[in-house]
């Protein structure tokens, strides 16, 4: 039975913990603060990494590639992006969902959730080959921040696509999908969260996770918008909020075995 250590997070841009805009930022500025979310992803021992805001090529900060910066930074070698967000010219700014993994990525598909240029939310689907033959399947969301309605067309999207996944993809699975990211709930009411978990639990039986505690803002925590379901091939061992102030966002980790 082999552990494995999943982390989500939302990145912000790698503008850091201030809400100054990244694109007021030095590009060395930027590229200190991904050093030290990748000397945080080493620490932690993370094996499989979500990261959501994150850039590919975006002008406002620094016109390089984030993914890769932390991939060579933090020891885990494979990588997949998943663009919602694309526009070239002069001004290109091209960002989204990234998963970075020390298994090979085997598969990934990008979803963006509309077809604008900037602001568009979505998810990256994996299939990590954790050993020969078996994939570990992995959703990467980022949700709509203020639209109750839009946050739950987008989960009834996804969902469906994930129900398409399993007809079709599902032989080489070692587990139904992991789903995590920025679910931008509001606590009062997790609309999005709670639609998904029942959804998965026509299936499974899952986690949510974690249990207790909130991620957002990272300075003084008041509401709890970062999450990991899991399903029940994956038993957990461990869940925390990481205390960091590299992003708006604490990141979540969970270590669980998969026999």
């Amino acid at each position: 039975m082999a552990n494995y250590r999943l982390l989500t997070f939302n990145v912000a841009h790698a503008r850091g913990v201030t809400p100054i805009h990244q694109g007021l930022r030095s590009v060395d500025r930027i590229r200190k603060n991904l050093l030290k979310i990748a000397h945080l992803i080493v620490k932690h021992k993370v094996d499989i990494v979500a990261l959501q805001e994150v850039d590919e090529n975006s002008r406002w900060n620094g016109s390089f590639n984030h993914v890769a910066y932390l991939s060579e930074h933090c020891g885990l070698p494979h990588t997949a992006m998943g663009l919602t967000n694309q526009r070239g010219g002069r001004y290109p700014l091209n960002y989204g969902n990234a998963t970075i993994s020390r298994w090979p990525i085997v598969h990934a598909e990008a979803v963006a959730f509309g077809n604008r240029p900037m602001g568009e939310k979505g998810f990256l689907f994996v299939e990590t080959e954790v050993a020969p033959g078996k994939r570990l399947p992995l959703v990467n969301l980022h949700l709509h921040h203020s639209s109750r309605k839009q946050r739950l067309l987008q989960a009834a999207h996804l969902m469906k696509f994930v129900r398409n996944a399993n007809a079709h993809r599902a032989g080489h699975w070692v587990a139904k999908p992991i789903f995590c990211g920025d679910f931008n709930n509001p606590a009062s009411n997790p609309d999005a969260t709670a639609m998904m978990l029942g959804s998965c639990e026509e299936t499974d039986n899952y986690t949510l996770l974690p249990k207790k505690g909130r991620t957002f803002p990272s300075a003084l925590p008041a509401r709890a918008l970062d999450y990991a379901l899991l399903p029940q091939e994956c038993k957990v061992l461990h869940c925390e909020i990481v205390r960091a102030y590299l992003s708006d966002h604490r990141p979540v980790l969970v270590e669980f075995s998969l026999g």
